[in-house]
């Protein structure tokens, strides 16, 4: 029987491994490692990848070098291509845990809140409350420096000034949008200084009140978006129940 091939589902699984791989390692992903994985010959890997870069979803950042996500592979993978996951049960126990240490003040619970989702997605954490006009909680920033891209010392200091001046972060992060968690990638996020290095994933919680605020995580382009949607949609529906009555 001759067995026939889904090239379209084929396309999307090399292009989920090579996001994948990039998002591990922060390196070029050869072809000979995908075929190897694939168990393809390298001439087959080689016309995948040519195709997924021709269509945008892949570049080579120099002539020798393997393949890296765009903004549009990025794209692609978090909108059609990366598994739904929870928390692990251990991690979610810790969370609630964390809550519980007698918090008394909206200020205490924002605060832990932007500690809580630092300490588990190892990025920067940024909380912000409607009523607060001109106030984030903001954690973790030294996260960010770990990461290669971060490296440049002229767009370091642009991300620390937002966050410090705060008003530019929150007229990102007050943005409208409908779903339930916003995913900006890269360029997406709308500003010239960061765009081409980060990425910016953003979730609603709500007061008693029907006030609201966000609550977001700022990471490199290759952040771990599996982990970070993760942990905010479990945060954003802990901070829901314990703000429900407060």
């Amino acid at each position: 029987m001759v067995r026939t091939v889904d090239h379209t589902e084929r396309k999307n699984k090399v292009l989920a491994t090579t996001v994948s791989a990039y998002i591990i390692s922060g390196e070029p992903v050869s072809s000979q490692e995908l075929a190897e994985r694939f168990g393809l010959s390298s001439a087959t890997m080689r016309l995948i990848l040519s195709e997924l870069e021709d269509e945008g979803y892949l570049f080579h950042p120099h002539t020798s070098a393997g393949k890296i996500p765009s903004d549009k592979g990025y794209r692609y993978y978090v909108d059609f291509l990366m598994s739904q996951s929870q928390l692990p049960y251990e991690q979610k126990n810790s969370i609630l845990d964390q809550y519980k240490n007698s918090h008394t003040t909206l200020e205490d619970i924002l605060e832990s809140t932007s500690e809580i989702i630092a300490n588990l997605t190892h990025y920067t954490a940024i909380v912000s409350f409607s009523e607060w006009e001109d106030r984030i909680f903001y954690k973790g920033l030294s996260n960010i420096f770990q990461h290669q891209e971060f490296h440049d010392l002229e767009k370091l200091a642009v991300l620390v000034r937002m966050l410090e001046e705060k008003k530019q972060i929150l007229q990102i992060l007050n943005r409208r949008f409908s779903e339930p968690l916003k995913v900006y990638i890269g360029g997406e996020i709308a500003c010239p200084f960061l765009g081409d290095v980060c990425s910016l994933v953003v979730s609603t919680y709500h007061k008693s009140n029907a006030k609201e605020g966000r609550i977001a995580v700022l990471g490199p382009r290759r952040m771990s978006y599996q982990q970070t949607v993760s942990t905010l949609e479990f945060v954003s529906a802990t901070l829901n129940s314990i703000l429900k009555d407060f």
